[in-house]
């Protein structure tokens, strides 16, 4: 059974840091690109950041302009999304995700976490 836990989030002020991990298990790991994707109260699901399985390529929101860094322990079977000074518009609730191809789209990614709350506070 495949499983994605993500830990991480939190309430933190504006200006302010957070890391993401996302933990894998029964999947074999580098056999997929991971992303983070988040999803605000009353919008629809979003990319964030996402990485090849070997992290020779990674893709950001034009909306993350440089703040949040993804990256992945393949060895350890998990993900990171790092992310430097948080705008109160970064607030939602954050989702890692796997898929066996590089695409953006929510709709090609295979397995899913149960998501992390991040709230940024002005």
């Amino acid at each position: 059974q495949v499983q994605l836990v993500e830990s991480g989030g939190g309430l933190v002020e504006a200006g302010n840091s957070l890391r993401l991990s996302c933990a894998a298990s029964g999947v074999t790991f580098n056999d997929y690109t991971m992303a983070w994707f988040r999803q605000g109260l009353g919008k629809g699901r979003e990319i964030v950041a996402g990485i090849t399985w070997n992290g020779a390529d990674t893709y950001y929101a034009d909306s993350i302009e440089g703040r949040f860094t993804i990256s992945r322990d393949n060895p350890k079977n998990t993900g990171y999304l790092q992310m430097n000074s948080l705008k109160p518009e970064d607030t939602a609730v954050y989702y890692c995700a796997l898929s066996r191809r590089w695409y953006t789209h929510p709709d090609a990614y295979e397995f899913w976490g149960q998501g992390t709350q991040v709230t940024v506070s002005s």
